[in-house]
């Protein structure tokens, strides 16, 4: 027994907690696949959060879904995460982007990305329910892995390694800290690592819908002024077989109203936002989640035994579907670098390594956040000479094959 579960056992009444090799500080999507990934190849991984997190969970449906792209599913296989989602992924097998105002049908001038630009789906729809029971069901099954939670922690951190206070009185060590505690993250701020943030004056309403026509597996972007509409093909239920997620991003002083709106009212209003009759009748399912938009970076994302992995390192704005598989990359990248160290028995907080995650995730990260910027303040304004612009731009990519396939390919994280 190391010296700290020594320590923990006259301190706490808890279970010791052995020393790990990784600590990870947040247990949503990216820090909980993190622990697992790095957990089936042998890393030691304790991994804390404030929240519970019971491993047969099973929450009523509650509209929101995730769309992700096939790199971020291999992770998500690899940890064997998606073998046991208890639910169904619907596939996303064509993307539509258009242009328009409400009430009034969309441009003439579109992009379409079909079945022929990728040799499998563009990207799974994931209830949020789902990953979560499916998360939680592996870091409690899992060997290697140590759930500490609901748990806070006070991370003391030294060129030697980093030592983990937990507030019960117990304690261990770990060679590295990850900073998966979200947008607001405190390890961050404790690290006195700078943040850069960007607002849109917009917000987003998050729901699913019910609709009459099927969706075919198609996803539609439906550019608008105020800002971008998106409908995401969700696999169906036997109470709706035909069933959709809606990401609605409108004016903040606007979106809190269309999402307190009756479930009749806000139905035709998504509808006028739909461009078109190709889902038929709506039906709103579910609840409505509002959260005001904004990008945010880190000017660094290592410090002293120190990592910082999705929105801790950087948010972006929805409007490609981007946001959580930019999380994911960020430990698709970290694992293999983890892991090759690990194998050669290197020391998984060295300043080389950090950097070496640093060098290979922030600048395709800034990247990414550059192009969802540009493309929201390109497309969020009414100006007529800005729209035939964009439309003629869109259309040219429709009928260039190799540019349409180029960029489903990267935003699919191949």
């Amino acid at each position: 027994m190391s010296a700290s579960a020594v320590q923990n056992a006259v301190t706490s009444s808890h279970p010791p907690v052995e020393d790990v090799d990784v600590c990870i500080i947040g247990a949503g999507p990216v820090g909980g696949s993190l622990a697992c990934r790095l957990a089936v190849e042998g890393i030691r991984v304790a991994i804390v959060d404030r929240a519970d997190l019971p491993p047969m969970e099973h929450p009523d449906f509650d509209g929101r879904a995730y769309a992700i792209a096939a790199g971020p599913k291999k992770l998500l296989e690899e940890a064997g995460i998606w073998d046991v989602l208890p639910l169904p992924a619907g596939p996303i097998e064509d993307i539509l982007v258009t242009d328009g105002r409400p009430g009034e049908p969309a441009s003439s001038l579109f992009l379409e990305f079909t079945r022929e630009d990728a040799h499998q789906p563009f990207g799974w729809m994931v209830e949020a329910r789902a990953l979560r029971v499916a998360l939680n069901a592996q870091l409690h099954t899992t060997p290697n892995i140590t759930v500490l939670a609901p748990a806070e922690a006070t991370v003391v951190r030294k060129a030697d390694g980093a030592d983990i206070h937990l507030k019960d009185g117990r304690s261990f060590k770990a060679s590295l800290v990850v900073a998966a505690d979200g947008r607001k993250s405190r390890l961050r701020s404790e690290a006195g690592i700078p943040l850069t943030k960007l607002s849109y004056g917009q917000t987003a309403i998050v729901c699913a819908i019910a609709h009459e026509f099927p969706h075919d597996n198609g996803a539609l972007e439906h550019f608008l002024p105020a800002g971008p509409f998106a409908q995401l093909p969700m696999a169906g239920t036997e109470e709706h077989p035909y069933l959709s997620a809606i990401v609605w991003s409108d004016k903040d002083a606007l979106a809190q109203r269309f999402a307190d709106l009756p479930d009749d009212m806000f139905a035709r209003e998504v509808e006028r936002r739909m461009g078109s009759n190709r889902l038929g009748k709506v039906t709103p399912v579910g609840r409505r989640w509002v959260y005001p938009l904004s990008a945010q970076y880190a000017q660094r994302y290592t410090d002293t035994r120190l990592l910082l992995v999705g929105d801790a390192a950087h948010g972006i704005h929805p409007i490609a579907g981007q946001g959580l598989n930019l999380g994911f990359r960020d430990i698709i990248a970290l694992s293999d670098i983890l892991l090759t160290a690990h194998a050669k028995g290197e020391d998984l907080g060295a300043p080389a390594l950090l950097a070496r995650y640093q060098a290979r995730c922030r600048p395709a990260n800034m990247l990414m956040l550059a192009a969802t910027d540009a493309l929201d303040r390109l497309f969020s304004n009414d100006n007529p000479l800005i729209r035939l612009a964009r439309d003629v731009g869109i259309a040219g990519v429709h009928r260039l094959p190799k540019l349409r396939k180029a960029f489903v390919k990267h935003a699919m994280g191949l």
